[in-house]
């Protein structure tokens, strides 16, 4: 397989860019063998009716067909569907734009990219639908259920020098959590450990070792309800970008941010269109100095965590 990165012979649609998949070498005779194989959880009815209706498409740009003959050695486009996907009914507002960057307030609910059942419905597509400019890409993520600052790259010969900033550790980032008080840490607290997958599955844990992630935890307020339950406003400073790092932390210190359905325990997945318990995490600031114009730059999220206590 070539190294040189395919150029797609499709346009961009509706702010979502096109999907390749290569073509192997092997036993299949027909197009339709192959892609029943490599997409198993596609109904074979839908990929008849995307090959008759000429949705799949060659690298040269030929429309393939039900009946089009197997060939290996290149690369299929298409474009991806979801079926019902439900609208995220929270805006996503713009905190900055200039020719290099754009740093978006991004509501709870709101995948940062398209993958499995989003599409649309996700920043990155909001972005370039707002720009109409599909070369937008973004330079870090945060969780569906997260909300607040998200930073994207708008020029690509200028993408990986801010991609370095956050190899580098270079982006300051600093998070707020609604999350119990507990009398038995003192905080502030840093809170290291290793972080890894679980094998075949979505969450992370943390496991013995080297530690490969730090997060900085300061209660700035505490209140209790009306059932005498004490609950705590945290500023988290993480020093890594660990997947689910901050809600693994404080989990494991026993104070699970609140309406986390990951951590301690997986819970039963909710209705895609039940936007009643927002997880209680936002990325309130991002702050560096721009490798560009070596200005110091900070965005800050304009939004407020729903569990906090009006005053």
């Amino acid at each position: 397989m070539t190294s040189k990165k395919p150029v797609a012979p499709l346009a961009s649609r509706n702010g979502v860019a096109p999907s390749r998949v290569w073509c192997p070498p092997g036993p299949w005779s027909l197009l339709i063998e192959f892609l029943l194989e490599r997409f198993p959880h596609v109904p074979r009815a839908d990929l008849e009716r995307r090959l008759g209706c000429g949705d799949i498409v060659a690298e040269d740009g030929q429309t393939l067909h039900l009946h089009s003959v197997y060939q290996p050695q290149r690369w299929l486009w298409y474009f991806r569907e979801v079926a019902a996907e439900v609208a995220v009914p929270f805006e996503l507002t713009i905190l900055h734009e200039d020719h290099a960057l754009i740093a978006v307030d991004k509501p709870h609910f709101l995948a940062t990219t398209p993958g499995g059942q989003y599409l649309y419905e996700t920043a990155l597509t909001r972005v370039r639908q707002f720009f109409d400019d599909v070369q937008i890409a973004p330079l870090h993520r945060l969780d569906r259920e997260t909300a607040g600052v998200l930073l994207f790259s708008r020029s690509i010969p200028y993408r990986g020098v801010y991609q370095q900033l956050f190899q580098q550790g270079a982006i300051y980032k600093c998070y707020e959590a609604i999350a119990p008080v507990t009398s038995t840490l003192a905080l502030p607290f840093t809170q290291t450990s290793r972080i890894e997958p679980v094998p075949n599955k979505f969450v992370m844990q943390q496991v013995a070792g080297l530690p490969n992630s730090c997060t900085h935890i300061r209660l700035r307020q505490q209140w209790q309800d009306e059932q005498g339950q004490c609950w705590g406003h945290y500023a988290l400073e993480p020093e890594t970008g660990r997947k689910h790092q901050l809600r693994i932390h404080l989990s494991s210190l026993g104070i699970p941010i609140v309406n986390d359905k990951f951590y301690p325990v997986l819970q039963a997945p909710v209705a895609a269109d039940d936007f009643s318990a927002p997880l209680q995490l936002l990325a309130r600031r991002i702050a560096f100095t721009d490798p560009i114009t070596g200005q110091r730059r900070q965005f800050d999220s304009q939004r407020r965590l729903a569990c906090l206590p009006l005053t």
